[in-house]
């Protein structure tokens, strides 16, 4: 039980990070993209890399 708790949180992580990975990417493609959201969006991004390769 406790395993498929752990795999599902992955699961979730991972998708937050594709989610913020698409975010990302949409707003790079923007004519002016906003340095600041990119920089926030890069942020999340490592931490939930930092979570996931933790487990």
């Amino acid at each position: 039980m406790a395993s498929t708790a752990v795999s599902s949180h992955l699961h979730a992580l991972q998708s937050k990070h594709a989610g913020l990975e698409a975010r990302l990417r949409q707003e790079m493609a923007r004519p002016v993209p906003d340095t600041a959201m990119i920089q926030s969006l890069k942020k999340q991004k490592l931490r939930l890399k930092e979570e996931i390769s933790g487990h």
